[in-house]
């Protein structure tokens, strides 16, 4: 299943007609991650859900996105989640994922009349998870890189890495998106990606396995500020690539806070 930053994940954008002068933002809800950290002593927290729609059934994840401001331009970030998976007629599976830790660091930083874009690392440690049919048995890292230039209301944000994928069956594998937002009104934001991931493992399902083939995924997204600390977010669209493996759609959906 292609996840958010960590595994990845538009249809073509429709028309985004409005005036503002505030930036958009990428990030969640999108596959492709963006360049900017939690602001110094600030809060981030994604209560989510995804998930990748097969023909028959599908895999389905839940739970906590936490990001703090450690320092100026150093963001610390954990996720946990629970995974549930029921594909192709195969018995199905409740357990829970990797463990994801993080570290984001902006070293370059965009300004009024400059061409340079935010840029910022953000390698993650994959801890092993407990059941092996949602994660490797062995630690894995990942190695992005994000970058974002604003452009009045619109936001240009792309990238790409490479992850260390360790344990039986699976396979090293590179990823990289690029998206386009637009702030439409003070509370709310919309936005088209396009992202890429290479083939990650082989599953192993009942008395088969699956090979998980490299997969194109675009989306549509959109961000809504119902309260002064809370948002609605979410993005949706298909997967192109081997059906059987990787999916026909995939969606993300949360409630986001700020302090």
């Amino acid at each position: 299943m292609m996840r958010r930053p960590r595994r990845v994940a538009v249809w073509a954008c429709t028309t985004i007609a409005a005036l503002s002068s505030a930036p958009a933002f990428a990030g969640p809800p999108y596959l492709t991650d963006d360049p900017e950290p939690t602001d110094l002593s600030k809060w981030e927290i994604y209560s989510y859900g995804l998930g990748t729609l097969f023909y028959r059934g599908g895999d389905w994840e839940s739970g906590l996105d936490i990001n703090y401001g450690g320092a100026k331009n150093l963001q610390l970030s954990v996720v946990i989640a629970d995974d549930y998976s029921n594909q192709n007629n195969q018995p199905a599976h409740v357990g829970m994922p990797n463990t994801e830790l993080g570290l984001k660091y902006r070293f370059l930083q965009q300004s009024d009349g400059s061409w340079i874009p935010d840029v910022s690392l953000f390698p993650k440690i994959e801890l092993p998870s407990a059941n092996k049919y949602f994660g490797s048995t062995k630690p894995g890292f990942s190695l992005p890189l994000w970058a974002q230039k604003d452009f009045g209301p619109w936001s240009l944000f792309g990238g790409g890495g490479w992850t260390f994928n360790p344990g039986p069956g699976n396979h090293n594998y590179s990823f990289g998106g690029v998206g386009l937002t637009r702030q439409v009104t003070d509370n709310l934001s919309l936005g088209v990606e396009a992202y890429y991931q290479t083939a990650s493992e082989v599953g192993v399902l009942a008395e088969g396995a699956i090979d998980t083939h490299a997969g194109l995924a675009f989306r549509l997204g959109a961000s809504w500020k119902f309260a002064p600390k809370w948002s609605l977010i979410g993005s949706a669209g298909p997967l192109i690539g081997q059906h059987s493996s990787i999916g026909d759609s995939g969606f993300y959906v949360a409630v986001e806070f700020n302090n």
